[in-house]
């Protein structure tokens, strides 16, 4: 596919923590990121909000982007997202709008239903409230998307936006991407991690049943993947260890900060945890940035999407930057 034709790409980041590092490390490497991001032509970044894991410092995208936004000019910045049930649809509002009015034209809202954490923690974010139920996801939903347009209900969220952020629907599943064709919404599929990879079912069902709306008449399918580009496939492979063990480390309890790649490297893996690594449904497309930027033309082939998001953990956001530039170059950016 000729630079000319690809589609935008965008990332996606979750401020990483890495051992023998802390939190604030993980906060200045996200904004090094975005600047790099911001400077490379990519459309969109994107931070999500995931609570109670060592490994994540992103757990307030409205707070993180608005530091984000202050270090980039260009780019839109956004949401991967907001997890709804775990907020009241006002206090969204309120945020955005705010975010709206700093950086005008440039914020997205991505929303999910996913509580980004464990059980426990959810209980602790949502109390006892009978509001903050993943059943009320689709009314909290309509009522987030009533008070950011131009004719709010009563209670009317400010600062008062003469922009407005971008509302999207965020999914690892089928469900995510009915509603948004039934909202006449964009929607984003996270295949970099999604645990039953049903991207096409998703994708189908999103474009074939998108109902216009005043602001989308066309549908707008995002699909995530997980890329590390290096010099030669063997160091992108050994960069790409971390995310691996990270990938691991959530699916059996073992939580803990990004490791090396020296360190995953050594790593010594069970039967079990190569059984687990094997069965992992996600994308992760390590390589030369001719060997990434060629499947992510085949998933654009594949899905029919008209934009991807880049995901990737490393441990040092300089081979991030470095990974974002490489595929920039190759992409046509």
């Amino acid at each position: 596919m000729s630079a000319s034709h690809r589609v935008p790409l965008s990332v996606l980041d979750l401020a990483t923590v890495r051992e023998g590092h802390g939190s604030a490390d993980a906060l200045r490497g996200t904004i090094e990121i975005a600047k790099a991001a911001d400077d490379l032509g990519y459309s969109r970044f994107w931070v999500a909000e995931h609570h109670n894991m060592p490994a994540v410092a992103s757990t307030s995208p409205p707070v993180l982007l608005g530091a984000v936004g202050a270090h980039t000019s260009r780019i839109r910045i956004g949401s991967g997202g907001v997890m709804l049930p775990n907020h009241m649809p006002f206090v969204v509002a309120e945020q955005f709008s705010l975010l709206a009015g700093l950086y005008p034209d440039r914020i997205d809202l991505g929303i999910g239903r996913a509580p980004g954490t464990d059980q426990a923690t959810a209980m602790a974010l949502r109390g006892v409230s009978p509001y903050l139920t993943v059943e009320k996801f689709p009314e909290h939903l309509q009522t987030l998307m009533s008070m950011l347009s131009p004719t709010p209900p009563r209670l009317r969220p400010t600062p008062v936006q003469e922009s407005y952020p971008e509302i999207w629907i965020l999914g690892s599943s089928t469900y995510g991407a009915q509603l948004a064709a039934r909202l006449g919404l964009p929607f984003c599929y996270a295949y970099h991690f999604a645990m039953s990879s049903d991207v096409d079912s998703a994708a189908r069902l999103y474009l074939d049943g998108f109902q216009p709306s005043a602001q989308f008449p066309e549908p707008h399918l995002m699909v995530s993947a997980s890329v590390m580009a290096a010099e030669t496939t063997e160091e992108a492979q050994y960069l790409a260890g971390p995310s691996r063990i990270m990938a691991l480390s959530l699916r059996t309890g073992r939580l803990g900060p990004i490791i090396s790649p020296e360190e995953a490297a050594k790593r010594e893996l069970s039967d079990m945890d190569q059984a687990v690594l094997a069965s992992l449904p996600g994308t992760q497309f390590a390589g030369t940035a001719d060997e990434v930027v060629a499947a992510l033309d085949q998933l654009v082939e594949r899905t029919g999407a008209a934009e991807l998001m880049l995901a990737g953990t490393v441990y040092d956001p300089a081979t991030r930057t470095d990974s974002l530039a490489r595929i920039a170059k190759a992409w046509g950016l």
